[in-house]
């Protein structure tokens, strides 16, 4: 274990008071994974303009409806990265992305939406993690429901998950027993007073016990998370050095064989009203920085990254025309990707509808052609494993529309 002087897990009301319980969201999971499948979901809220991040480059109408926020042909400066196919690329700020689809680790889905048809982000992410059409309609997340039908050989009570961040996402909450990490906020406490309050729990067990697997955790989060670089200045609000932090940690606890198997956090600031840019501004920054974590995410996994499936997806795409202040504005169809190791990819997988003025949706959105939940299903099932009967009752109920996409994943 490292040096006690870098942990950073009490508030100052527990340091001043010495009774309280461990306020750090830290808790040592515990279980044994029975499979080296490991699955992390990515939550991009505020809403990907997937245009931007995926775009249709050979769809005849996008220069017009973009505008000044379409990116130039392949092989000019600052274009769009192609893919197979010639109708859609990546962001140049993708570099990552590209390389993965090149390697066949990644693939592409366009034109993807939950069932959420409104523009609320509120709604839309509550639609996004409950698994059900409507907003809170539960208040169970698809994803924790999944890991309580997980196979499993070790007993009951283990913790298959991990949430990182500072709250426990409604996808992570319900029946299934998950753990939760959150950076520090605190500066580090030193060595002597760590100490001090590690000899006043010692008589009480469950502080005790509370402050071990604090440590622990964290000795996981830094440790065998590795030090990572540090990311753009164009990463989603809440700080570079936070966002590496969380990228760390989710690497440092998958790729451990006693460790959760499924992990998910979220970034932030895609909600790109005005000023979006284009291979240059607001959002390529942000794309920049997302694409650095991912390659941080598959070096600091190391061998654990050829068992690793990663999907990022949004709560719901953005209007496929540029608004009066050169931004744009909520909408339906988005992009979503799959990324990892385990992942069969190389491919870009969209029934496109194109960007007609009659193919829009309500005449403003990129209409939604592929239900994310299949994405979602197909997942579960060739990944985790997860029956098939299990998926269609419990982790998305009443979702017999959507037809899991098959493979997915690498056999």
């Amino acid at each position: 274990m490292k040096s006690l002087a870098r942990r950073e897990f009490l508030t100052a009301g527990a340091m001043a008071l010495g009774s309280t319980l461990l306020t750090s969201r830290v808790v040592f999971a515990r279980g044994n994974a029975d499979t080296k499948s490991r699955f992390i979901f990515i939550i991009m809220r505020g809403a990907l303009d997937g245009l931007a991040a995926a775009p249709p480059y050979g769809d005849r109408d996008y220069p017009s409806l973009r505008r000044d926020l379409a990116l130039k042909a392949p092989g000019t400066p600052g274009g769009v990265l192609p893919l197979s196919g010639g109708l859609i690329g990546l962001h140049p700020s993708f570099a990552f992305l590209r390389e993965s689809f090149e390697a066949r680790e990644l693939v592409v889905f366009h034109a993807v939406a939950s069932p959420y048809r409104e523009r609320s982000h509120f709604d839309g992410q509550d639609v996004l993690e409950n698994g059900t059409v409507r907003a809170h309609a539960v208040q169970t997340g698809w994803l924790n429901r999944a890991l309580s039908v997980l196979p499993s050989n070790s007993g009951q009570g283990r913790e298959r998950g991990v949430a990182l961040g500072q709250n426990v996402p409604l996808v992570m909450r319900g029946p299934a027993a998950v753990t939760s990490w959150s950076p520090s906020k605190l500066a580090a406490l030193d060595e002597d007073t760590l100490q001090r309050i590690t000899d006043l729990y010692a008589a009480d067990p469950l502080l005790s016990g509370r402050l071990a697997d604090a440590l622990a955790a964290d000795a996981i989060a830094e440790s065998e998370g590795g030090m990572a670089p540090q990311l753009s200045a164009g990463a989603p609000r809440g700080g570079t050095a936070r966002y590496a932090e969380v990228i760390n940690a989710a690497a440092g606890f998958l790729k451990r064989e006693d460790g959760p198997q499924v992990a998910v956090f979220d970034t932030t600031g895609w909600d790109t009203h005005a000023n979006e840019g284009s291979a240059e501004g607001q959002l390529a920054g942000r794309l920049a920085a997302l694409d650095t974590g991912l390659r941080t995410l598959k070096e600091q996994m190391g061998p654990a990254w050829g068992n690793t499936a990663v999907v990022l997806a949004t709560e719901f795409g953005r209007t496929a025309a540029v608004n009066g202040t050169r931004g744009t504005d909520h909408g339906t169809g988005a992009a979503a990707f799959l990324l990892g190791g385990a992942v069969k990819g190389g491919r870009v997988i969209a029934d496109w509808p194109g960007l007609s003025s009659r193919a829009l949706y309500q005449g403003r959105d990129l209409q939604p052609t592929l239900d994310l939940r299949s994405v979602l299903k197909g997942v579960l099932e060739e990944h985790l494993q997860i029956p098939g009967r299990a998926i269609e009752s419990n982790v998305f109920p009443g979702s017999g529309s959507a037809k899991p996409l098959t493979g997915l994943i690498r056999t």
